[in-house]
């Protein structure tokens, strides 16, 4: 009895080891079982197969890693998109070679949906990192699989993986990148093959390119000319009518290489450095600023090296002022008496437009394109063999940077007169430095005496300056500037100029919305469709950096139905530029004071809307991380969206209360005239309550469609409301294009309740929870008291004097964000 309770124990002890042992394979009826840490090792121990929990998450995946990494890097994970979230899961291979992943109710959560079948099949990882199915029965031939991992690659691509497309099938093979560290599912980012056109890999952001690798020439990548054949790795580029991908092979076989696409768009080629045991990076794109699709505009290059990036191509001149603007042709195109000039060391232009044919002869290439009015460029296809092949351009030149590195030109066409001149120009230039060889050395003896009459000039101007400096203070930043901590703190896109010059058409006035003080707002389309309002403060703007960080750093933190949302900001080349979402019905002005347009705002609208900014209020004196007066709500900065939702905008001036901060006083009054209560323009004293009497203005004003007309001898909306509401006829004040949809009842308790907020005293006006309550609710309002109404004799101070103020012939101070006017 003993001897069989000791073999009993000895096969339990035997089961357990086995099922826990690792193995490179499984067939039908094994697994790999989380809740028992089984894992499968590759025959070369160099990667492991099982489950994981990546980074803090708590969410379990099935995956592959570097075996004997301690920090166990994955490169490829099955479910990501359906995460387990305990350690119930198991892989297993079913009877007709399909790879499942089942939870805890035993259903599938994800399969390798195999599209062939096996006899015998068996799931085997390979020591190339690729997890493959195969028949059994064809002593693992691992030329014939059913399925492999590395068919569906998700942010890696390993030695020997293909990465592109098979052309009869379909099937895509790209990179995703990971939402984050903690979460592998796909994130914003992908780096494809793009097949319209001629091919050429492509970084996304979304729908938007933003770093274009470039083709393939034969010797390298147009846009990576580095990325060659080298003493690490050998390339492979296949193009033909069946396969279009790019692979790599190590030389050094016992090595660990990998491309991987970060969480953060970068692209890096990373290896296992043995010297200090852990990862180091080859390289990584985008690399410089350049790198940024479409960085200059059409026709334009980009250097890295020059102080200024853009410059247009010869035979170009700027379509603009603007910096990163399109270039366009100094003579224009006859079709007929055209030429090419040709320009070497360049990244050739986008390829998404273009025409290709691999068996015709550059000159061919050329007769071709003159044939064709539409025609702007041509190059060689593959110049590693003869004919190179025919590569045409129908479009704008967009994306081109300045390598020395790259064996390929591109021939552009141009007007006759322009080919000639700037043939002319260069062979000029040639003799010139012959004529200037002979006058080097009369030009240093001038040379040298001009220098010290400069270095003379330039200590006197620098003694002068630094005396100027000590009484007026430090030397102003520059105006753009916003620097590291404050840029972290915004937690907000920084968008690129070139990505913002495309979507408004490079600021196109056709694309205008709108125009005020700090400068003028567009309309822009990004690549991935969405809408966007651009604002951008101008250098003259009356508004400077401080109101621009000031409006970021407001709006970027808060989150409400109610206020418009800031996508991200740009500051380069002196440009402030702020990201808004597009508002299509414009601002609410556009339509209450106007009598045709007013009658699309009927009653049931109108106290929705006065709802909505209620609410919006609310948040940002109460429920938003910082108590925050706006300090400049009118008509024109509430905009509307495609369903008429109010949406406050425009923060510029906005003002953050901390700790127990009720009242803060300014020399500086900012804001609109008639919207501003008499504490602030007296005192300079502002508080929420200041936002409050700017709240109960426009409430009278989307009820009755009229302006209130600021400090002159009429009385303004504010008198008349009160007016009337003491003779107990306030229907009259009731803007016409809505008397037959109103409620009257509403109507008067919107009015009464726009009365409580602009009454002359900060202390009797109640604050915004009381107001959303009062419009919300049918209890009984208090009796108003007299407004805060302002004449020009309050203005002076001197009541005996009968002067007039009016501020300016445009009422407002500042003007609303993206309303067109």
């Amino acid at each position: 009895m003993q001897g069989f309770i000791l073999l009993l124990f000895c096969l339990v002890i035997l089961n357990i080891i086995a099922a826990n042992t690792v193995r490179d394979s499984i067939s039908t009826g094994q697994s790999i079982n989380d809740g028992q840490n089984q894992i499968m090792v590759s025959s070369g121990e160099t990667f492991a197969l099982g489950f994981f929990s990546p980074g803090i998450s708590k969410n379990r995946y099935a995956g592959i890693w570097y075996n004997k990494d301690p920090n166990q890097t994955v490169v490829w994970v099955a479910n990501r998109e359906n995460p387990l979230n305990d350690t119930s899961g198991v892989l297993k291979l079913n009877e007709s070679g399909v790879l499942v992943i089942l939870n805890h109710n035993k259903s599938v959560i994800w399969s390798s949906n195999s599209t062939g079948s096996a006899q015998n099949p068996v799931a085997r990882l390979l020591d190339s990192g690729n997890f493959i199915v195969q028949d059994g029965s064809n002593n693992y031939d691992t030329k014939h699989v059913l399925w492999q991992s590395f068919d569906y690659p998700v942010d890696t691509i390993l030695p020997g993986q293909k990465f592109g497309r098979n052309l009869i099938t379909g099937l895509n093979r790209y990179m995703s990148s990971w939402k984050s560290s903690d979460d592998p599912s796909q994130g914003i980012y992908n780096y494809q093959i793009d097949i319209v056109g001629y091919p050429q890999f492509v970084l996304r952001e979304g729908a938007a390119k933003i770093f274009r690798f470039g083709s393939w020439n034969g010797f390298q990548f147009s846009g990576a000319p580095k990325v060659k054949q080298n003493s690490v790795y050998r390339i492979s580029f296949v193009s033909n009518e069946e396969e279009l991908y790019y692979a790599y092979e190590l030389i050094d076989k016992s090595a660990l290489h990998r491309l991987v696409l970060k969480s953060d768009g970068q692209v890096q080629r990373i290896y296992w450095n043995k010297e200090e045991n852990r990862w180091s990076g080859l390289s990584r794109f985008p690399t410089d600023d350049c790198d940024y699709y479409g960085k200059c505009g059409a026709s334009a290059s980009c250097n890295i090296n020059n102080n200024f990036l853009c410059n247009c191509l010869d035979g170009f001149v700027p379509k603009t002022e603007d910096t990163y603007g399109d270039c366009i042709r100094r003579t224009s195109l006859s079709c007929n008496g055209d030429g090419f000039l040709k320009f070497s060391w360049l990244k050739l232009p986008d390829t998404y437009r273009s025409w290709f044919n691999r068996n015709m002869s550059l000159d061919d290439c050329m007769v071709l394109c003159l044939k064709n009015c539409s025609c702007t460029a041509y190059a060689a296809l593959d110049v590693s063999k003869e004919p190179a092949g025919c590569l045409l351009w129908f479009n704008d030149l967009i994306d081109i940077k300045v390598f020395t590195e790259v064996v390929e030109d591109i021939y552009i066409r141009m007007a006759a007169t322009e080919v000639e001149a700037v043939e002319g120009k260069q062979s000029h230039k040639s003799n010139t430095q012959k004529h200037h060889s002979h006058t080097i050395i009369l030009s240093c003896v001038l040379s040298i005496g001009v220098l010290i009459m400069s270095l003379t000039c330039i200590i006197y101007r620098w003694r002068m300056t630094l005396q100027k400096g000590k009484l007026t203070g430090n030397p102003q930043r520059d105006a753009n500037s916003i620097n590291e901590n404050e840029r972290e703190d915004l937690e907000l896109p920084l968008f690129e100029l070139s990505i913002i010059i495309s979507a408004t058409n490079n600021f196109s006035t056709d694309n205008k919305l709108g125009e005020g003080g700090f400068g003028s707002v567009f309309k822009g389309i990004l690549d991935d469709g969405r809408e966007i309002a651009v604002k951008r403060f101008s250098q003259n703007s009356r508004q400077g950096l401080q109101e621009f960080k000031n409006e970021v750093i407001h709006i970027a933190k808060l989150q409400h139905r109610n206020l418009v949302r800031l996508l991200g900001y740009c500051i380069q080349a002196r440009e402030r530029l702020l990201v808004y979402e597009f508002m299509p019905n414009k601002s609410l002005d556009f339509f209450i004071f106007d009598a045709n347009r007013g009658q699309l705002l009927d009653w049931t609208r109108r106290l929705h809307i006065v709802n909505g900014i209620a609410r919006g209020l609310l948040y940002l004196h109460e429920d938003s991380r910082h108590r925050i007066v706006h300090r400049d709500l009118k008509a024109g900065n509430v905009l509307l969206d495609r369903e008429m939702n109010p949406k406050i905008s425009d923060f510029g001036l906005a003002r953050s209360f901390g700790g127990t901060e009720i009242e803060v006083n300014t020399d500086h009054v900012a804001g609109t005239y008639g919207y501003l209560p008499p504490e602030y323009i007296i005192n300079g004293s502002y508080s929420t309550k200041s936002d409050v009497f700017s709240f109960g203005v426009l409430i009278l004003e989307i009820v009755s469609g009229k302006r209130n007309s600021g400090f002159c001898h009429e009385d303004n909306l504010l008198s008349l409301a009160w007016r009337l509401f003491i003779e107990g006829k306030c229907s009259e004040i009731v803007d016409a294009a809505i008397r037959d949809s109103l409620d009257l009842s509403a109507v008067l308790r919107s009015i009464h309740v726009g009365l409580l907020c602009v009454q002359l005293s900060p202390d009797d006006r109640p604050s915004m929870s009381s107001v959303v309550l009062m419009l919300s609710s049918e209890s009984t309002l208090p009796q108003p008291k007299l407004p805060g109404l302002l004449t020009n004799r309050n203005m002076v101070g001197d009541t005996s004097s009968s002067s007039s103020y009016k501020p300016s012939s445009n009422n407002d101070i500042t003007i609303g964000l993206m309303s067109a006017r």
